[in-house]
C-alpha cells in the first residue's frame, strides 16, 4: 500500500471519527476532510470536483425547493391529519401507514423526494399527538431504503446495475421485490417490538385528532391545486425520465422553477427551506470517498473480494451480499457500485455466471444504506429535518437500530438469494 493510500484512508477515518463523535457538525467535518483531500494533493482539485454527484445535488435542491413552496399550500398538514383520521388516531398505526407509503413511493421515486414529501407530514402529526417525531424517522429511512430497493429506478445503485447488466425495470421487479417484501414485513415486526407497545396518547389527543376539519388547513386553495398538479407531473416524469433522456436532477430543477413561477410565493422565502448543511455535507463527502477512488483503494478491495470468491457460487453470492452492505453502510454506495461493475463484468467475460451476482450487488448495495445516519441519502435528508424541527438524531441513536435491522434484512436476502441462485 502506498503512502498516498494510507494518506487518504486516514482522512476517510478521520471525518468518519468526527462524525461518530459528534464533536463538530457533519457537515464541517465532511468540508474539513474534502480541503485535506485536495490541500495535501492526494487528489488535485479538478479530479476531486469530478467525484461530486451533481446530479443528486441538483435532486436535492429541486425536490426542497419545490416542497418549499407546496408546504406554503397546507397540502402536507392536509394529508397528514387525513391519514391520521383514517386510523382514528392511533400512534402505532400511524406508523405503519406513514412507513409503508414511504416504501411504496420509494420504489417509483428517489428516496429523497420520498422522505421530502413524507417528512413534513409526520411531524405535523406528532405535533399533534405531541409525540417525539424522531422514532417514525427512524423507521421512514429504514422503509424509504428497503422499498427503492425494489425496482430500476428506487435507488442510484439499480439504476447503474441495470444498465450495465441490460436489466430491465421489471427483471428488478421479479427478482428484488419479493426479497423486499419479506423484508419489509420482517422490519414492521421489528417496529412493532421497537416502539408500537411504548407509545401512548390520552384520548383526548386523539379525539382532537379525528375531529379536526382537514379541509381547514388549506391556506391557498389555488396553490394547493398547484401542488397536486405539478407532483402528478414531476412523478410522471420521474418514472419516464429514461424515455425522456433527462437526468433526474433536470426534472427535479424544471419542477421546481416551474412550481416557483405559478405559486407565485418570495422566492427569498422559499430558499430557505434548502438543506444548504446537507448539501454542503454531500459535497464533501463526496470528495472524501473520491480520494479513496482516485488512489485505487476501493478498487483493490474489490479485487480482493473478487479473487477470494472465484469458482464458488454461494460464496460469492455471499461475500459481495454482505460486502456489499458493510461499505454501504459508511460509504456511498455508487463509487463502490461504479468500481465493481466492471469487476463483476470482467468475471462474466471469463465465463462466470454473474447473474446472481447483480442481485446480491443490487440488495446489499441498497439495503446496506440503512447500516448508519450516513448510509443513504434519506437519512442525511431526513435526520437534518428533525434536526432543524428541534428533534435531533444523532450517529448513535441511529446506530444502535439501523445496523441490526439492516443485518437482519441482509440475512433475509442471503437465504432468499442462495434458495434462487446457489442451490
Amino acid at each position: 500500500m502506498t503512502a498516498v493510500q494510507i494518506a487518504a484512508i486516514a482522512v476517510f477515518v478521520g471525518v468518519m471519527a468526527l462524525i461518530v463523535s459528534e464533536k463538530i457538525h457533519r457537515t464541517l467535518a465532511a468540508l474539513l476532510g474534502a480541503v485535506v483531500i485536495m490541500v495535501s494533493g492526494i487528489v488535485p482539485f479538478e479530479a476531486s470536483l469530478a467525484h461530486i454527484d451533481f446530479n443528486t445535488l441538483g435532486v436535492l435542491v429541486g425536490m426542497m425547493l419545490l416542497v418549499a413552496v407546496m408546504r406554503r399550500s397546507g397540502i402536507f398538514e392536509y394529508v397528514a391529519i387525513k391519514a391520521a383520521k383514517l386510523v382514528k388516531g392511533d400512534p402505532w398505526l400511524i406508523m405503519v401507514a406513514l412507513a409503508v407509503i414511504t416504501a411504496l413511493l420509494s420504489a417509483l421515486l428517489d428516496n429523497v423526494t420520498t422522505v421530502l414529501l413524507v417528512g413534513p407530514m409526520t411531524f405535523m402529526i406528532c405535533k399533534e399527538l405531541r409525540l417525539s417525531p424522531v422514532p417514525f424517522f427512524v423507521t421512514q429511512i429504514i422503509a424509504s431504503n428497503v422499498g427503492g430497493t425494489s425496482t430500476l429506478i428506487g435507488d442510484p445503485p439499480n439504476i447503474m446495475i441495470g444498465s450495465a447488466a441490460d436489466l430491465t425495470f421489471f427483471d428488478f421487479v421479479a427478482v428484488d421485490a419479493p426479497a423486499v417484501a419479506v423484508v419489509l414485513v420482517a422490519m414492521l415486526a421489528c417496529f412493532r417490538f421497537l416502539y408500537g407497545r411504548k407509545m401512548a396518547v390520552a384520548s383526548e389527543l386523539r379525539e382532537r385528532i379525528t375531529g379536526l376539519d382537514e379541509s381547514g388547513l388549506i391556506a391557498s386553495r389555488s396553490l394547493f391545486i398547484k401542488s397536486i398538479v405539478m407532483l402528478v407531473l414531476v412523478v410522471v416524469a420521474f418514472m419516464l425520465h429514461g424515455m425522456l433522456h433527462l437526468e433526474s436532477s433536470v426534472i427535479a430543477l424544471s419542477g421546481a422553477a416551474l412550481m416557483m413561477l405559478i405559486g407565485r410565493q418570495d422566492i427569498e422565502e422559499v430558499v430557505l427551506g434548502v438543506e444548504w448543511s446537507t448539501l454542503g455535507f454531500f459535497g464533501g463527502l463526496f470528495i472524501v470517498v473520491g480520494g479513496l477512488v482516485e488512489t485505487g483503494v476501493i478498487d483493490m478491495f474489490a479485487q480482493l473480494l473478487i479473487t477470494a470468491t472465484q469458482g464458488q457460487e454461494v460464496v460469492a453470492i455471499l461475500t459481495i451480499l454482505i460486502a456489499s452492505a458493510v461499505i454501504s453502510a459508511i460509504v456511498d454506495n455508487i463509487p463502490f457500485v461504479a468500481v465493481m461493475i466492471p469487476a463483476l463484468l470482467a468475471m462474466g467475460e471469463g465465463g462466470v455466471d454473474v447473474e446472481p451476482l447483480w442481485w446480491a450487488l443490487s440488495l446489499g448495495a441498497c439495503l446496506g444504506g440503512n447500516g448508519t445516519l450516513i448510509g443513504a441519502s434519506a437519512n442525511v435528508v431526513l435526520s437534518g429535518i428533525s434536526n432543524r424541527e428541534g428533534h435531533p438524531l444523532t450517529f448513535i441513536e441511529y446506530l444502535k437500530v439501523g445496523a441490526p435491522l439492516m443485518a437482519l434484512s441482509v440475512a433475509i436476502s442471503g437465504v432468499y438469494l442462495v434458495l434462487r441462485f446457489g442451490l
